[in-house]
């Protein structure tokens, strides 16, 4: 057997790899359809949980080159500019309807998982003009939870020097301005917006309204996050039904990109509760059903 070396040679050439795979799937994206579902987040709020079990049903194929385990390519938040072609890559070869990829299945389903989609404020525009019968899949997290997690993703990645506090507290200044320059010059790609808005994205109730205006509610299905992981197969399950495929056994219950951390300050944690304990209360009101969501702690004396 041989291994995979970890070299610079050995990254050179799985460079080069990943590049002419990219060329082929491009040459070839006539031949390709693009995404029957797209899971757009929330960031750290179990997309690739939910995206690596929906690869466990027979009638859902990886995107293309499987072997690369690749969840999204983010075309339609950063990656914009490469083009269409370029998007319709990562998906399998299609002919007489059917996926080479599994060509006795039918259907044959395969879509793609970019978390920063959601908050993206052109994304929704840009999917729908392209692919508008495509199915929407979003996973919400406790608004206080995904800014922890989201902290302690970009600590580890060493791509935040503040602590947590300071950063909520940098916050408002760090993403002034960035929205409305990404929409007015849709070529600008902002570190700020997508990586230091721990609060922001969040904010659910700011970023649905897009997705409900360019697609029917009937095409976006809305999980949350902690009944997801409190029960995988039930909700995977949901959102195979979503899709029109059959139930199926969900093998493997793995959480992906968990990240062990010290626990939030507890008056921290107070604070944020409070601070969004009224768009909590605004988004059930909204999807129509309630949240469980921890409501403010009342703070000590």
């Amino acid at each position: 057997m041989i291994r995979e070396g970890r070299g610079p040679v050995s990254r050179a050439v799985r460079e080069s790899t990943k590049r002419i795979l990219r060329g082929y799937g491009e040459a070839t994206a006539g031949l390709r359809r693009g995404p029957d579902f797209v899971i757009i987040g929330a960031k750290r709020g179990g997309s690739t949980s939910l995206y690596n079990y929906m690869l466990e049903h027979p009638n859902i194929v990886p995107l293309f080159p499987g072997r690369q385990h690749i969840k999204g390519p983010h075309y339609y938040d950063t990656q914009y500019a490469r083009g269409l072609a370029w998007y319709r890559s990562y998906f399998p070869i299609e002919v007489c309807g059917r996926h080479l990829a599994r060509p006795k299945l039918r259907p044959a389903l395969c879509g793609e998982a970019s978390p920063y989609y959601l908050f993206h404020p052109l994304a929704a525009e840009r999917l729908a003009r392209d692919h508008p019968h495509v199915r929407i899949i979003a996973v919400l997290r406790d608004p206080v939870e995904r800014a922890y997690s989201h902290f302690k993703e970009r600590t580890h990645h060493r791509g935040e020097s503040l602590s947590f506090e300071d950063a909520l507290d940098a916050e408002a200044d760090r993403l002034r301005g960035e929205e409305e320059r990404i929409i007015a010059e849709p070529g600008y790609l902002s570190a700020e917006h997508e990586n230091h808005s721990y609060l922001a994205q969040g904010r659910y109730l700011d970023m649905l309204p897009r997705w409900f205006k360019f697609f029917p509610r009937e095409q976006i299905h809305i999980a949350v996050s902690e009944e997801f992981y409190a029960d995988p197969d039930r909700h995977v399950n949901e959102v195979w039904t979503f899709l029109g495929l059959p139930p199926c056994r969900l093998a493997s219950q793995v959480r992906y990109n968990y990240m062990p951390a010290p626990k939030m300050a507890p008056e921290t944690r107070r604070r944020l509760q409070q601070s969004v304990a009224e768009h909590n209360r605004d988004l059930a009101d909204l999807l129509g059903r309630p949240l469980p969501w921890p409501a403010p702690a009342a703070s000590v004396r």
